[in-house]
């Protein structure tokens, strides 16, 4: 079996898988278009202010319908988060305050919020510097929430629940809603007053509701990934109760200005029509993992999720065993890419994270994870993770490539080049 006839075998197997998600697209756009109605939006939205960036109505109305759409009382769409990191930062260092525990219910967290919170790193203002205590709750033996453990975890000086919904560089198991929803029930029996936030990259749009519409006080997330629609050039966001939205834009700006600063520097339309376009590119991202994944484990490699597991954000694991493997695959993924397709990845140092990683993003905006892309650290045990898609049929054409540079497993089904 060639690399063509094996993609057109897992075509056809997932098809009604393919269409299951078309019909959450549709669930979601309608979200999303209600919202929309709801406000009015028009063409003057897209107007912007300069300098301070007070009084912009454009921004003021996306908050509302960002809002609407996530289930929130509040949210701030701002440019001026660099990251989703940045946002879920400003959110922990606008809400903690000396003496508060932070405390993470699904193990470590994603390598670029270690410096934040201080578990590596030095003298950089990290949580812990501020006597921001923090604790992390392990995960069970399975590798999924320690259930038994998070119903006692919660202590008087815990202020914040930290939940990751997406896997992030580990092979845990993404968070579903419903699993979000169970963690929060359970952090807000021993104490109401515990915040729960939710770092929500990579999850938004998987699911018909989002975790501040099944209890979670506060979220983050980037908008170049999910939210953005894969055209938004920069930024990040953060939703849920009104009070902690402020607070969180109040580290983004200064105590006394908060979500009222902020020029958008004319991309209040990008803003708009990615987050309208945002349901269709996570429906074809979605597709795009399921075809890697029935695609890689019919050449014996171990997936996560599995090719016919619900989705639960839009990242693809594949445990390839060596650093070979991984350089091999993103190559073939960067050679695939609309830009950059002349670029060769190599393993490099990126600010943020521990390991050396090797990345694949030949992306129309830098970095973008809502554009098919592929990275992984080089450690143990050597595992590339395949995220975004604007289309599945792209990932689709890059994959034959990747099987080729790859190549299968020892005694799996047996390929030839074609």
């Amino acid at each position: 079996m060639n690399s063509i006839s094996l993609l057109q075998e897992a075509e056809q197997a997932l098809s009604q898988i393919f269409s299951g998600i078309d019909s959450q697209v549709k669930k979601n756009l309608r979200r999303v278009l209600a919202a929309f109605r709801r406000h009015r939006v028009g063409a003057h939205h897209f107007a912007s202010v300069s300098g301070y960036g007070h009084s912009d109505l454009g921004r003021q109305t996306l908050d509302a319908v960002f809002a609407e759409v996530m289930g929130a009382e509040a949210a701030a769409v701002r440019v001026q988060f660099v990251s989703g990191t940045h946002a879920i930062a400003c959110a922990l260092y606008g809400v903690l305050r000396p003496g508060d525990e932070l405390l993470s219910v699904v193990g470590s967290p994603y390598d670029t919020l270690e410096e934040v919170i201080g578990t590596r790193g030095h003298n950089q203002g990290s949580l812990l510097d501020y006597d921001i205590n923090y604790r992390e709750l392990p995960l069970a033996p399975s590798g999924e929430i320690n259930w038994q453990g998070l119903a006692k975890a919660v202590q008087p000086q815990t202020r914040m629940v930290l939940i990751q919904r997406s896997c992030g560089y580990s092979w845990r198991p993404s968070l579903s809603l419903e699993e979000i929803e169970k963690i929060i029930a359970l952090v807000k029996q021993q104490n109401p007053q515990t915040i729960c936030f939710v770092d929500n990259c990579y999850g938004e749009f998987v699911a018909d509701r989002e975790p501040t519409a099944v209890g979670a006080d506060l979220m983050a997330g980037s908008l170049i990934k999910n939210p953005g629609g894969t055209i938004v050039t920069a930024g990040g966001y953060v939703a849920g109760r009104a009070d902690l939205v402020e607070q969180a834009t109040c580290r983004l700006t200064a105590p006394g200005i908060g979500s009222s600063g902020g020029a958008t520097f004319e991309q209040n339309r990008l803003l708009f029509q990615g987050l309208f376009l945002a349901p269709q590119m996570v429906g074809e991202a979605m597709k795009g993992n399921h075809l890697v994944a029935y695609v890689f484990e019919r050449l014996g490699y171990a997936v996560n999720p599995l090719p016919f597991a619900p989705r639960r954000d839009v990242i693809q694991a594949i445990k390839l065993g060596s650093a070979e493997r991984v350089i091999a695959f993103c190559r073939a993924i960067q050679q695939h890419s609309p830009i950059g397709s002349y670029l060769e990845p190599v393993p490099a140092e990126m600010p943020g994270y521990e390991s050396q990683l090797v990345m694949a993003g030949g992306t129309f905006i830098d970095g973008s994870t809502a554009e098919f892309s592929a990275d992984g650290p080089l450690r143990e045990p050597y595992v590339v993770f395949c995220q975004g898609g604007t289309h599945w049929s792209h990932v689709a054409i890059a994959l034959e490539a990747a099987i080729e540079a790859v190549g299968p497993l020892l005694g799996s089904v047996p390929l030839r080049k074609t």
